[in-house]
């Protein structure tokens, strides 16, 4: 049976739960217990037909996520409890996969279990655990692997991410361009540019987020465009959108802004504080997007959506924003997730008439005030969680006294990520060297703890210059 990628990624978050409840009941029942078998069947019920379809499954624990088949499984929030739970308990034995070579059955799952549960209190578990299932006909375990051997790999995607990034920012430029000189745009190759996000969010989601954290002064407003593209993708992918909506959501926040081509330079860069008469220019482009997006060539369902959510983006959950409407009515559901993006975007960057940015950490809580007034109350819980408590590119000072900006986010433990090491216990500026809050000493202590978040302009530290 050929089974849909859709289907892969829910039949995969289905045997990391299972397999977390099983190795949960076994711990507090002996494995021939009902429950235990119970857990068992369903597991073998679930995995199978992947495995006969497969020829073998491979369930891989690397850094902090699972992987079926080399296919990285998303954190789900229904099984979120169970995917952390037996992650501590893959690191605690310093198991690093599962490999089930042949049709799974029941007795290897019970031979497996023993041998789980005797290597917990073995000074070898990873060897015990091999030792206990060598008799088993279909699965193997490998070692927990070090992040350093995925370096190499890492750095390859990195350079993907970045590159596909900036060819979409190069692309925003040009097309912004075209519609202020009046061209007729043409939306196929925004789509293209869209669907390589998408495919790269689908697989390497935090990578692209943490490129919007990365600002352009001079250039605000094509980086803020594909930053809010990005942003809402990432948000749809959290929200289960399927990859042509999530293609649709991408391409609809990248024109998002596009009636700002319109907008006089000398109020668009001012310099000072808008006049009344600045903004009053300022709240019309959202009608200039509109008729902007309407002259786009072949004009399509998607040009249509992307219309509304130019219209829309301003016009706040409650209806309180511009331009004002005399109907009531309901935002379209991708303008309520656009809104999100852009204002998180535009409070955290720097500006012409907005100097300093808000940190990440400070723009999320200004946001979750306005909750059920300017945005989607539901939206923003989940707009919070997938951004992290401690945002990539968040400065923070941490009990060493060492300064380190997020670089990484921890699903598991969203209050310790990883960070880069900007200033050291001395006071001195550093290269940086990237340290994971969830270490611990040889007494179980946390090594760092986060003291509090700063403001890095106040201490001269250029996001660009590290992350990148």
């Amino acid at each position: 049976m050929v089974h849909k990628e859709d289907d892969i990624i829910k039949i995969s978050k289905d045997i990391i739960n299972q397999f977390a409840i099983i190795i949960r009941t076994a711990q507090i029942h002996d494995p021939g217990n009902v429950a235990v078998t119970t857990a068992i069947d369903k597991l073998i019920a679930t995995a199978n037909p992947l495995i006969d379809s497969s020829g073998a499954l491979t369930f891989e624990f690397i850094g902090e996520f699972f992987y079926v088949n080399k296919m990285r499984v998303g954190y789900s929030t229904e099984y979120f409890l169970n995917f952390a739970f037996l992650m501590r308990e893959f690191k605690k034995n310093g198991l690093g996969s599962i490999i089930m070579n042949t049709t799974l059955k029941s007795e290897d799952m019970q031979i497996f279990l023993k041998a789980f549960i005797s290597s917990t209190f073995s000074s070898e578990p990873f060897n015990t655990l091999v030792d206990g299932i060598a008799h088993s006909h279909s699965l193997s375990v490998g070692p927990l692997q070090k992040i350093k051997e995925k370096e190499e790999e890492e750095f390859d995607i990195r350079k993907q991410v970045k590159k596909t990034y900036y060819n979409a920012v190069s692309y925003t430029k040009g097309i912004m361009n075209q519609i202020k000189s009046g061209e007729k745009i043409n939306i196929k190759k925004a789509k293209r540019i869209v669907e390589s996000m998408v495919d790269l969010i689908l697989q390497q989601e935090e990578l692209l987020i943490w490129m919007t954290a990365i600002k352009d002064y001079d250039e605000y407003t094509f980086y803020h465009s594909v930053n809010v593209s990005i942003l809402s993708v990432a948000l749809g992918q959290k929200l289960g959108l399927n990859k042509k909506a999530l293609t649709e959501l991408g391409v609809v926040g990248l024109f998002h802004d596009s009636g700002k081509m319109e907008i006089p330079q000398e109020i668009l860069n001012k310099p000072t504080e808008f006049t009344a008469d600045d903004w009053r220019i300022m709240k019309r482009h959202p009608f200039w997007g509109v008729r902007a997006i309407l002259k786009f060539k072949g004009l399509d369902e998607i040009s249509v959506k992307t219309a509304i959510v130019a219209f829309e983006h301003h016009l706040n959950y409650d209806l309180s924003g511009y331009p004002s409407v005399s109907i009531p009515m309901e935002l379209d559901f991708y303008s309520k997730i656009v809104t999100l993006a852009d204002r998180y975007d535009a409070i955290t960057s720097a500006r012409v008439y907005a100097r300093i940015a808000v940190p990440p950490d400070k723009a999320l809580s200004f946001m979750m005030e306005k909750a059920g007034k300017d945005y989607d109350p539901l939206l923003v819980k989940f707009f919070i969680n997938m951004i992290g408590v401690f945002p990539v590119g968040t400065l923070l000072l941490l009990d060493t006294k060492e300064l380190g900006l997020v670089f990484e986010g921890n699903a598991t433990f969203p209050d310790k990520p990883r960070v880069l090491i900007v200033i050291d216990s001395d006071g001195n500026k550093i290269k940086g060297r990237v340290v994971d809050l969830t270490e611990k000493d040889s007494s179980g202590n946390y090594l760092r703890k986060v003291v509090k978040t700063l403001d890095p302009n106040k201490y001269n530290i250029n996001l660009a210059e590290y992350l990148l």
